[in-house]
């Protein structure tokens, strides 16, 4: 590096004071004479963790943890140079890469690092052709004109206009103003719009004289808006200029004109076109055509309903009142019901991003030879908790496709949250970063589809397709091989640790009564040596051991921070020679890989971790000390990235435009594995393409728990900079309004959360309201975590161009700088924030990230951040972002469903209940959320209603006195709209007719079965305060060649779920056979009658095929004593009716003496 960077970077080597100063706009939570804390040097608080107490000296004596893989290598010789050091830095210093860092609740935190050597004050200078201003490093086309000051400070084009444009106009340089300043045109009413602030606030250049431009001369389209009473002579401006008629003056005389025989000179025009002022997103209406039908269509059906309603509540069942009472109860429930889930979806959207604006914008191929990028830094969280219900190599092919996906490298950080503290989980992760070696470069140069291994050679497509290297099947071939390797190893961990464990505990044991033998002891006594799980290297596990013993089982073990890949650097690495050892040729490839770390987070007996909720919130903690990316992603570890390019539509989102009161981008869940006939509808295709994209036209799509980009500030609890309150009758009267002008007045909310913005100036008042908002009672005592706070926030704004009203945004290219590398320190610090009591008094889980208390904490977290006044976006991509798995299995899917509906009913009883949302969230919006803690109560009505045929067929009466034309047409009246609009549904959502189909079957299935136990343990949890409690849902592993890969399907594991499903359908089949009986061997036979009940009959039995299919196994194997059962259950069922109620007349005689009972 050169000499005079304003760069300087200071680390002391005794690890007691840590001092970091930089320039750059993006600064470190550790850095002590920063204006966000307040210019103190502080100490290190990391230095006392869980009670332990250490100092820089005892580092040393620890040992090195590290599970040694086919790939891993000691650090060569060729690091040690001067070459290497430019790229990846000094191995070192500031790397920890090769350390465990453990810690917790009465236990020391352990690490083995190197000592840190002090760093030398190192500069580079910034070349005269350059700008000037920190984080930009555009290019002076004009050396001679562009210092806009008296001072001489340069500053290029775009730097000037977002100065001028602030408001202020001031020099960076000399801090005085400018000549000229322009006032900020504040217009809240255009967020969404393409116009910028830069094409509004730019003066069109004019002509050169030789005496300058004239002051009085220079009128453009931006003074003609400024101040619109003043005169303006156009006529003068004409000729003067020698403009021409047109928008303002866009049309400019061709350079090199004669104006009366003398030749005159002009500057270049500016470009109109530029595609930096195109806006990233487009909202794409759903077509009149389609949708005001619709809107109809449903506004007729409510019609229907109403009048249905009213004529059966009008027209009693006097021979069956309790019969009528009961279906009028329950139709008059479901008509509330639909109404509910109808009225959300007035409003569908579509939307489209554009890509190449978004990579023109933040990764200029002009003036940007290093190939900086300006995009901010996403952090990406992978969650399991069981490696044998979650399969150690389903997680390393997530893992591989995080690490392979297109964006830049420096801006990614991948944490694996192993919440059961799995060895086996470890060495898996380790695994995946040294295979990733070899990935990575090859999805990069042959640009592979998807970047997960397993689903890329399980492609049955051809893999030639639009491939173009010569070199693609030979490098193919041997990446397949060497993933055919890695997959053994993976699937051997388990085996390989425990005979690994085995061996070495049999040597502890011998060591032992060696020891005791020489003490004097009896050699017959019996000892007890620990069954630990060992490492590879000789040492113990410090997580959850097989044998489960103190300190180290499931629910007990220390916290453990492993870094497996550093943090990059800036700038791309290219090998310029081909290496043999290497199994693809890298040349002209960027071979760097993004950081991964490996967290699992402490627990201990006594303290509710607060299962997925508390494991996110433990990784926000750690990764805002380490990376600190403005935005961070959640995926499951059986959710994949499936589109490379899927980080960067989101993105596109959060940087558009209005994006600044986006607090995440949704994007829909696909499934792989799923059988052809999506039998129990596990594509759930009616909720994510229909439900969720009617969503986005409201406030935005609910939060799902995977798939999502969140902003970091808005998981904080902070409110958006800018907030619509819906007043009135429906909303229909909006106050908007900005909260980052409030500063000392009192919110309606005394637990308003708003982060005041610390610009460049000193602002006392700011800084203290800084400090105020940001106190330990709401995020912890941890300093790096406070101070980090502040620095997330400045990378998610805006750019200048883009910001909104009264909204604060970022000179461009100001994130276009090195990350600062990871200290032993910072490690250390992480350590102290996933310890099981630090969340102790403090408003995580409370307000601050993922919320606790509910079984669906991803529903409640995306409702509080709704009625803090933000909005999100549901962003479906033409190739799906995420797929994941299923559970196929009939259990397993009921066993989720119900974990699903019990969370509802926690939300219903509690305070996360729409009705009591705040007037920020929009009326639509509230009914969506209400209806989600409403729907399980839909099953006590729906039991009702599907025994109702069956009773009707028992007792020979129906639910109406008589099939009067009146009823029949209102109730075809009813079934036809709700048919037209499934219709339209399809049509504006693309979804399929067999889709919607099995959506309809699994909702009677759900409701028959899961849904009434998920009320009832609602119930018993809010009366009896009875804890609900269930097991992880068991994710399938890739089926190997020759086997079935719908076996899961055909298994039948009895649940208690399935009793009210299965009395239902005996019940219809026996009142079937019982309805057709009576009527035929009565003298009167009531048709009508059976035909109503027979109808009901066969809709119930309909609905539920799906549900006896899964009972009944692999088509083929259907035991014949289920039909012999079946059949025999119903002729019994018919003939004690029959005796119970005979038929009246002529017959009665002989058919009593045809069936007599003893």
């Amino acid at each position: 590096m050169d000499r005079d960077s304003p760069v300087r970077i200071t680390v002391s080597s005794s690890g007691g004071l840590r001092n970091v100063a930089l320039t750059s706009p993006v600064r470190r939570a550790s850095i002590s004479n920063s204006p966000l804390s307040g210019g103190e040097t502080r100490r290190l608080s990391g230095g006392s963790c869980g009670g332990g107490r250490y100092n820089g000296d005892e580092y040393v004596a620890y040992t090195v943890h590290i599970p040694p893989t086919p790939e891993h290598r000691l650090v060569s010789n060729s690091q040690d140079s001067p070459e290497y050091q430019k790229i990846h830095g000094n191995p070192n210093e500031n790397r920890i890469k090769d350390t465990v860092f453990t810690g917790g609740f009465n236990s020391e935190t352990r690490a083995h690092a190197r000592r840190m050597k002090s760093v030398e004050e190192i500069a580079v200078g910034k070349s005269k052709l350059l700008c000037q201003v920190d984080g930009c490093d555009e290019k002076l086309l004009d050396k001679s004109s562009k210092s806009q000051c008296e001072c001489g400070f340069r500053i290029c084009d775009d730097c000037y206009i977002d100065y001028c444009s602030n408001g202020a106009g001031v020099c960076p340089g000399c801090k005085e103003p400018f000549q000229e300043s322009y006032e900020e045109d504040d217009d809240d009413g255009v967020y969404m719009q393409p116009m910028m602030s830069e094409e509004k606030d730019t003066v069109n250049p004019l002509r050169k004289n030789r005496g300058g431009i004239r002051l009085e001369n220079n009128f453009s389209l931006v003074r003609s808006f400024k101040a619109p009473n003043q005169d303006f002579d156009h006529t003068r401006w004409l000729f003067e200029t020698n403009g021409t008629y047109g928008f303002g003056n866009a049309v400019w005389p061709r350079e090199g004109c004669h104006r009366g025989g003398e030749k005159c000179e002009y500057e270049n025009p500016p470009v109109f076109n530029d595609r930096r002022n195109r806006p990233l997103t487009r909202k794409v209406g759903i077509s009149a055509a389609i949708l005001s039908p619709y809107r109809l269509l449903i506004v007729i059906r409510l019609a229907a309903l109403g009048l249905f309603l009213t004529w059966r509540i009008l027209h009693p069942n006097h021979d069956a009142v309790w019969l009528w009472l009961m279906s009028v109860i329950c139709e008059v429930w479901f008509a509330f019901s639909w109404l509910l889930d109808q009225l959300p979806k007035l409003c569908p959207v579509t939307r489209s991003t554009d890509l190449t604006v978004l990579k023109e914008r933040f990764e200029p191929t002009q003036n940007n030879p290093k190939g900086l990028s300006d995009l901010p830094g996403i952090d990406i969280f992978v969650s399991t908790a069981d490696a044998e219900k979650e399969p150690p190599l389903v997680t390393a092919n997530t893992i591989l496709s995080i690490l392979a996906v297109d964006y830049p490298v420096d801006k990614i950080a991948c944490y694996l949250s192993d919440d059961g503290g799995s060895l086996v989980t470890f060495e898996a992760l380790a695994e995946a970063a040294s295979f990733a070696t070899t990935w990575v470069p090859f999805c990069r140069k042959h640009e592979i589809e998807p970047r997960n291994p397993e689903a890329y050679f399980s492609q049955k497509g051809d893999p030639l397709k639009n491939k173009r290297r010569v070199d693609f099947v030979r490098e193919r071939r041997k990446v397949k091989r060497e993933y055919d390797e890695f997959k053994v190893r993976i699937n051997a961990l388990p085996e390989t640790i425990r005979r690994r464990s085995d061996a070495c505990n049999a040597r502890e044991e011998l060591v032992f009564k060696k020891k005791q033998m020489e003490i004097g002891g009896k050699p017959y006594e019996p000892i007890k040596v620990p069954k630990a799980t060992w490492m590879s290297d000789g040492n113990t596990w410090h997580g959850t051991w097989f044998s489960g013993e103190e300190d180290h089982s499931r629910g007990n073990h220390a916290g453990i921070i492993q870094l497996m890949l550093a943090p990059p650097g800036p700038e791309c690495t290219y090998k310029t020679e081909e290496d043999p050892e290497d199994l693809i040729d890298t040349r002209n490839v960027d071979t760097r890989l993004p950081m991964l770390a490996y967290v699992s987070r402490e627990k201990r007996p006594g303290f509710d971790h607060n299962k997925k909720a508390g494991a996110m919130n433990a990784l926000v903690r750690a990764s805002a000390i380490m990376s600190n990316g403005s935005f961070i992603l959640n995926l499951d570890c059986d959710h994949y990235v499936y589109n490379s390019l899927a980080l960067r539509e989101g993105m596109c989102f959060m940087l558009d435009r209005g994006g600044d009161k986006i607090c995440y981008v949704q994007f829909p869940q696909r499934f792989e594995g799923i059988d052809p006939s999506d039998r129990y509808a596990n594509h759930n295709t009616v909720f994510f393409d229909v439900s969720m994209r009617a969503l986005d036209g409201l406030q935005g799509p609910m939060y799902v728990g995977t798939g999502c980009i969140f902003r970091r500030i808005a998981l904080y609890g902070f409110s958006p900079p800018r907030a619509t309150e819906h007043r009135g009758w429906f909303g229909g009267r909006k106050i908007k309004f900005s909260l980052k002008r409030m500063k000392k007045q009192k919110t309606e909310d005394d637990t308003e959360m708003i982060l005041p913005i610390v610009d460049d100036q000193d602002n006392n008042e700011d800084r203290d309201e800084l400090k105020q908002a940001l106190i330990p009672e709401r995020f912890g005592d941890s300093t790096y975590l406070i101070d980090s706070i502040a620095v997330a926030e400045f990378g998610g704004r805006l750019i200048h161009e883009l910001r909104g009203k009264n909204s604060h945004g970022r000179p461009s290219g100001s994130l276009a700088v090195q990350r600062e590398p990871i200290d032993r320190a910072a490690i250390e610090e992480a350590i102290k924030v996933v310890t099981c009591f630090y969340e102790d008094k403090t408003e995580w889980g409370k307000r601050v990230g993922w919320i606790y208390g509910s079984i669906t904490e991803d529903v409640v977290t995306g409702y509080r951040m709704h009625n803090r006044g933000w909005r999100s976006v549901y962003c479906v991509t033409k190739r799906d972002a995420f797929r994941g798995t299923a559970p196929i299995n009939l259990t397993d899917r009921l066993i989720q469903v119900l974990r699903w509906a019990t969370g509802s009913v926690e939300i219903f009883f509690s305070r996360n209940n729409a009705l009591f949302a705040s007037p920020r969230m929009k009326f639509l919006q509230r009914i969506a959320y209400f209806n989600v803690g409403m729907y399980p109560f839909t099953s006590i009505f729906l039991l009702a209603y599907c025994v109702l045929p069956a009773l009707s067929l028992f007792s020979g009466k129906f639910i109406v006195q008589s099939l009067n034309i009146t009823f029949l047409i209102l109730l075809l009246a009813i079934t036809v709209t709700l048919s037209m609009l499934a219709l339209l549904e399809i049509r504006w959502s693309k979804i399929t007719l067999h889709d919607w189909w099995r959506n309809e079957q699994f909702w009677l299935i759900g409701g028959t079965s899961a849904h009434p136990v998920a009320v009832i343990q609602g119930l018993l949890k809010v009366i009896a305060g009875i804890d609900i409690s269930f097991t992880l849902t068991s994710k399938p592993a890739a089926a190997e060649d020759g086997e079935d890969e719908f076996a899961e399907l055909y298994e039948f594991r009895f649940t208690m779920l399935m009793i009210p499903p299965v009395t239902i359908i005996l019940m219809n089949v026996a009142a079937i056979a019982v309805g057709v009986l009576r009527t035929v061997y009565s003298p009167f036979p009531e048709w009508s009658k059976l035909l109503g009940g027979v109808f009901f009959s066969f809709w119930v039995l309909s609905h539920l095929y799906p549900f006896a299919k899964g009972l009944m196994g692999r088509r083929g194997k259907i035991s014949t004593i289920v039909y012999l059962w079946s059949m025999l259950i119903c002729i019994v069922v018919s003939l004690i009716f029959l005796y119970a109620h005979p038929p009246d007349g002529s017959r009665r005689q002989s058919f009593m003496m045809r069936f007599q009972f003893p």
